[in-house]
């Protein structure tokens, strides 16, 4: 599962031809989660709070880039990195 992006110990990832909706994976420390892209709701898993509302700022930040890799994965192309945060 490539990584997209990666800050303050958080791992993004994205899987090639996934199940839908389009989403991301996260994995901090032993937490792992799935969030939706297009409303940016955690759909599986959980994260701490503090984990949980970095990636979620990270993520309204880079929605489209997103769901740009999205499209890259259905294709089974290399999703391209995105920018983590500051």
């Amino acid at each position: 599962m490539p990584t997209i992006s990666s800050f303050y110990g958080i791992i993004i990832q994205m899987f090639w031809h996934d199940h839908a909706p389009p989403h991301f994976h996260v994995r901090y420390a032993s937490a792992k989660a799935v969030i939706r892209i297009s409303d940016l709701t955690l759909i599986a898993g959980n994260l701490p709070r503090t984990a949980e509302r970095l990636v979620l700022e990270w993520a309204g930040e880079h929605q489209t880039e997103l769901m740009e890799n999205w499209k890259l994965c259905e294709k089974m192309a290399q999703p391209l990195k995105i920018a983590p945060l500051p």
